[in-house]
């Protein structure tokens, strides 16, 4: 990403509330991944479970002073585990539409021409390229790190991104947890509109639940 010439280019945003069922789920899934253990699933594909995974995001607004939070939805995607496991390869789109951190405004705001466009483009699609461990390690229990490399497309406009994998958890070869995060700058895709109003970057967390779909 590419550093920002000056901290006031994030510009700002009121804050608002997620709904109290929303606020909970990700709060959950959030302490899940706190534990930063990366247990890697039987080799096979995947789908991501829409009902259970989330894409969920945090900014600032007016002079960094609080946080905002809000969410989107997956459409569809598919996690194809390889051996070894650095063959591993993501697929994954994003509803658009679904932008939500429960300001009505706000939200009409961002899916509009201006930013998202979402009536135009309806979904956010990231394509893997690469999985590596990182030589750097978890300060917290000094465990490599794994970095899954990729490219994201919002609004027609195709950039390199960078997620790290917090944690992947599987207990049985049906299915497995899986939580990254990565940082995002809107003014990489060309969305530049609203610079007072409306947040540069966002840390975006995924939380995805992924089930197997072949039977090797």
């Amino acid at each position: 990403m590419r550093p920002s010439p000056r901290e006031t280019d994030d510009g700002c945003m009121t804050e608002s509330r997620i709904p109290s069922h929303q606020a909970t789920s990700h709060q959950a899934t959030s302490h899940q991944a706190t534990s930063h253990q990366v247990t890697v699933p039987p080799a096979g594909r995947y789908r991501i479970d829409q009902a259970h995974s989330a894409v969920t995001f945090t900014t600032r607004h007016l002079f960094g002073l609080a946080p905002v939070r809000g969410m989107f939805e997956f459409r569809d995607g598919t996690i194809d585990v390889a051996k070894p496991v650095t063959g591993a390869t993501v697929k994954a789109q994003v509803a658009a539409a679904s932008f939500h951190t429960g300001n009505v405004a706000r939200d009409s705001a961002v899916l509009s021409r201006s930013l998202l466009d979402a009536e135009a483009y309806p979904s956010l699609t990231f394509t893997s390229t690469a999985l590596i461990k990182a030589a750097e390690q978890d300060q917290q229990d000094k465990e490599p790190r794994w970095l899954l490399r990729g490219e994201l497309t919002v609004r027609g406009v195709t950039r390199p991104v960078e997620a790290r994998v917090i944690s992947c958890t599987s207990a049985t070869g049906a299915a497995f947890q899986l939580s990254a995060e990565l940082l995002i700058d809107r003014y990489d895709f060309g969305i530049t509109a609203y610079r007072g109003l409306a947040a540069r970057r966002l840390t975006v967390r995924l939380d995805i639940r992924a089930e197997r779909t072949d039977n090797s």
